[in-house]
């Protein structure tokens, strides 16, 4: 662990920068036919200038839905969204999202995948391509930029997910599970460019996971929400020195607050748990092979 960092004056930094985002009140409930439920129920939320942010909480809490509503993608029921003290209205640029699955354009190339964002903004095409070739070289995929998405790995994909929102140059990125469905190991690797990326970018981060090493690992605070209402159950401060490599995770500092975000995501009262997830039903025999040896 780094002898010399104060994660008092840490925090005093953060909340003196300006808020980027800020929810008040914000709730949202789902409606079919005549059955209502509470997605998020009063999520009160300030996230300063180059804060990384990580939500997390058991499935069904709203973890998706609190990230898509401030994307402007889903709308909300009641509260605020504010980016720059400003209500959100739909989507915008300045908000860039990158989802789990790859969301990028089969028929373009990854340079074309970059470049749309500054094409829609109505960027020319000289300035659009020189702009999609500074944020491909950040991500380091120069050699690729002229392949498809299908001839990419799942790595690739990201990294070119990644490059193609912050080529609009955003003031928050908003990311919903984005590594969910990596290799541990690439996982570990974009886990380390992500952190690379926003310690040497003005960029403010909201990262979806359910993984409580990656929120650890990555966040400056964790918000743990429960579900069932989706409220925010606590936000806890990460303790621990920046910049931050997976060895940390061998760290008893960060073993302890793993073991306290564990017990704010698994320890929830019953009727907290997800409804899909209640009396589940018994399996009927369907084999008449032993399990036992």
């Amino acid at each position: 662990m780094t002898q010399d960092f104060n994660t008092e004056n840490y925090f005093k930094q953060i909340y003196a920068r300006p808020v980027i985002l800020e929810t008040q009140g914000l709730s949202q409930v789902f409606q079919h036919d005549q059955i209502k439920r509470t997605i998020l129920k009063q999520i009160d939320l300030k996230i300063h200038q180059r804060e990384f942010i990580c939500i997390i909480g058991p499935s069904g809490c709203g973890k998706s839905t609190l990230s898509r509503v401030v994307a402007g993608l889903d709308d909300f029921d009641s509260g605020k969204v504010l980016v720059d003290g400003k209500p959100i209205q739909g989507t915008s640029p300045e908000r860039g999202m990158v989802f789990q699955g790859y969301t990028l354009f089969p028929w373009k190339t990854v340079k074309e995948n970059v470049m749309f964002g500054p094409l829609m903004k109505g960027i020319s095409r000289t300035r659009a391509e020189e702009m999609a070739r500074e944020w491909i070289g950040i991500i380091g995929l120069e050699k690729y930029e002229n392949q498809f998405p299908h001839e990419l790995s799942g790595g690739m994909k990201q990294r070119v997910a990644i490059a193609r929102a912050l080529v609009n140059e955003p003031k928050l990125l908003l990311m919903d599970e984005p590594f969910g469905a990596l290799d541990p190991y690439t996982r570990q690797k974009m886990q380390k460019h992500l952190l690379d990326l926003w310690q040497n970018i003005d960029i403010t981060i909201l990262f979806v996971t359910h993984d409580m090493d990656e929120a650890i690992l990555l966040a400056d605070r964790i918000v743990a929400l429960k579900a069932n209402p989706g409220e925010i159950r606590e936000i806890i401060e990460v303790n621990l020195p920046r910049p931050r490599t997976p060895d940390i995770m061998q760290s008893d500092e960060f073993k302890q607050l793993k073991a306290h975000v564990n017990h704010l995501v698994h320890a929830q009262d019953d009727i907290e748990i997800d409804p899909a997830m209640q009396n589940l039903p018994s399996i009927p025999r369907m084999t008449q092979v032993s399990t036992q040896k």
